[in-house]
């Protein structure tokens, strides 16, 4: 019985020493985003790229309803082929449409090759500025708190987001 109390006692003392050895800090990498000019700006340029866009897929969509509706009334006046060559018109209009907003919009589109060059080259230095931290500061692990996906609560004396700004100002 003696042997098990001690044996869990050296276990338990064990694993509080591994424990505390590990440096663990929290920051908000969003707010290290936001808070950076050249972020914003990105954001901003973006936000007007995809604006600009939208306008032109919706001025495709307008000229689609145009067509439509003139062929509901028209449709009466129509021979059969006239009826299908306008039918053939409006839905290649549509495709055309659906594949502007595609190549512009979808995952692999003009929007998102224009984020990664106006945004990766920001969080690239943000991520650099915090490696450099957790090396300068001896930090074990740094975990990300706007990703919430596996972090539940952080210990504010953990929190080290404004350091990071501030680093990342300094670059």
């Amino acid at each position: 019985m003696k042997k098990k109390i001690f044996f869990a006692a050296a276990t338990m003392m064990f694993l509080s020493l591994s424990l505390s050895a590990q440096k663990i800090a929290v920051i908000d990498v969003n707010q290290v985003l936001t808070a950076l000019p050249e972020y914003k700006k990105a954001q901003d340029e973006l936000d007007k790229v995809a604006q600009k866009w939208r306008g032109e897929i919706a001025q495709q969509q307008d000229a689609i309803k145009g067509m439509y509706n003139k062929y509901q009334a028209e449709q009466v006046l129509l021979s059969d082929d006239a009826r299908k060559k306008r039918e053939d018109e409006i839905m290649a209009k549509e495709k055309d449409a659906r594949e502007a907003q595609r190549a512009k919009f979808g995952p692999e589109g003009e929007l998102f090759k224009k984020r990664q060059e106006l945004v990766k080259p920001i969080q690239d230095k943000v991520y650099t500025a915090i490696e450099k931290f957790a090396n300068e500061k001896g930090y074990d692990l740094i975990l990300d708190k706007s990703s919430s996906a596996g972090l539940i609560f952080a210990n504010s004396t953990y929190e080290k987001t404004q350091q990071i700004i501030d680093m990342v100002k300094k670059m």
